[in-house]
């Protein structure tokens, strides 16, 4: 699977990202503009010694990252604008796990893009939404748990 955060500000909750998908073997893509270089020390930080690991693509824009992935692909979009829950998308081996800026979620012409594939992850009404890269961990092991296939 991989992992797809479109134009990310924080780079502590990249780095928490780009962690766990070294420990699941998931790929990471990272979709320009972002908030922080990816060479900085609070990368580094984040991602510890396994941020060298880690297999990372960047993109220029949503185009470039839609021209860069097979014309199959399937892409899951989370965000609070889906109305089916996460536990019920179809998680494929090759899934692009989309995830927007921590600031503002996915913009509204990306949503549209993704058409029917919006899931979101249910929450009491009192919380706007959840830190990314806890979103990303429940929604990639969740993927993983429906294809059986846990880590090795």
């Amino acid at each position: 699977m991989h992992i797809v955060l479109h134009e990310p500000e924080i780079p502590w909750n990249t780095g928490n990202i780009g962690r766990t998908c070294v420990a699941t073997g998931t790929t990471l893509h990272l979709i320009k503009p972002l908030g922080f270089k990816v060479a900085g020390k609070e990368i580094r930080r984040a991602g510890l010694d396994y941020w060298p690991k880690l297999k990372l693509h960047i993109h220029e824009d949503f185009e470039a990252f839609l021209a860069g992935i097979p014309r199959r692909a399937v892409i899951l979009a989370f965000t609070t604008k889906g109305q089916a829950s996460f536990r019920y998308a179809p998680y494929r081996q090759d899934s692009y796990l989309l995830f927007g800026r921590e600031s503002g979620g996915l913009p509204e012409p990306v949503v549209r893009r993704c058409g029917d594939n919006l899931y979101r992850i249910p929450q009491t009404p009192d919380v706007r939404s959840l830190n990314i890269s806890t979103a990303a961990a429940l929604v990639l092991y969740e993927g993983l748990r429906h294809l059986g296939a846990d880590p090795q």
